[in-house]
């Protein structure tokens, strides 16, 4: 039977992989610093450990065919985490970003090669790749692009107080993707091992089915709702003033650069959910359709 080790396993992606593997014939472990945490299930293997101390790694990699890395550490443990992981595991699964991808809503959110500094996640996902293709492990890194799920931090305390939306860059498009179509992505690459190894050495960029503006998005979730929800556009000096309240100013800023990148043109869009597990990945509505307890009408 297969053993996959899980970090990251809570968090949303995380989790999400945990219960789609629970569903396969593999024997899940999961690492975490706190092994009484709840959400994760009953039957679970949760090992204590922590990144940024190596040796505290060994117990959770003993026995492990392959581990799904999600970087919950600072940059400084990179190293020595990989380095270990790399000398008792033969193979990493690892949750990056797109920035390789040669679209505008990435490239002017600095997820590109040669402008990493100017998002730091970008400067670690690259780092982090870097060291896993030089340690001699097989390796599949997933690049997932927008997540749908974004929307509701976003957006559910406005649409809780009334049916406008104040946001920036109204028609600025992008291919919300669910959590679990990345998750199931994680769990077909972790479960395949084939004599091809096919996704060995291989990098698959996730997202939606379909191109949609934030407007459209908006009013998909009012559509849903059985609401008439609309978007207004406000300037991208008055959404660093007003999200801050949600998220930090770097991220404010590396957002309202990528989706003044975007407006004009179709989000980036393939079909790697589907290509990989043989279902289509879910659209918008059906996310939202499956989140409403997050948007109460």
């Amino acid at each position: 039977m297969k053993r996959v080790l899980i970090i990251g396993a809570t968090g949303n992606v995380g989790r999400a992989v945990v219960a789609q593997l629970s569903a396969a014939n593999v024997q899940i472990r999961a690492l975490t610093r706190d092994p009484c945490v709840i959400g994760l299930p009953a039957e679970l293997e949760v090992v204590r450990g922590d990144l940024t101390v190596p040796a505290t790694l060994d117990r959770a990699l003993a026995g492990v065919d392959t581990v799904f890395l999600v970087w919950c550490a600072p940059a400084e443990a990179v190293a020595p985490a990989l380095e270990r992981i790399a000398k008792r595991v033969g193979r990493v699964v690892f949750l990056s970003s797109p920035h390789q991808t040669p679209h505008p809503f990435f490239q002017q959110a600095g997820w590109r090669p040669g402008a990493a500094m100017a998002n730091p996640a970008a400067a670690l996902h690259a780092e982090i790749e870097r060291l896993i293709v030089g340690s001699g492990l097989r390796w599949t890194f997933l690049r997932p692009g927008m997540f749908a799920s974004n929307c509701v931090l976003w957006w559910a305390a406005q649409i809780r107080a009334g049916d406008v939306v104040r946001w920036p860059y109204a028609e600025a498009a992008t291919a919300p993707i669910d959590v679990r179509d990345i998750a199931a992505v994680a769990a077909r690459v972790l479960c395949d091992e084939g004599d091809h190894m096919e996704h060995d050495s291989t990098d698959y960029v996730l997202t939606g089915p379909e191109s949609l503006s934030q407007s459209e998005q908006v009013r998909t979730i009012g559509a849903v709702l059985g609401r008439s929800l609309r978007l207004e556009e406000i300037s991208p000096e008055q959404a660093r003033i007003e999200l801050l309240t949600v998220m930090p100013l770097p991220v404010i800023n590396m957002l309202l650069n990528a989706w003044a990148g975007a407006v004009g043109q179709p989000a980036f869009v393939t079909t790697a959910v589907a290509d990989i597990t043989g279902m289509p990945a879910r659209t918008f509505r059906d996310w939202a359709g499956d989140s409403v307890v997050g948007f109460p009408g």
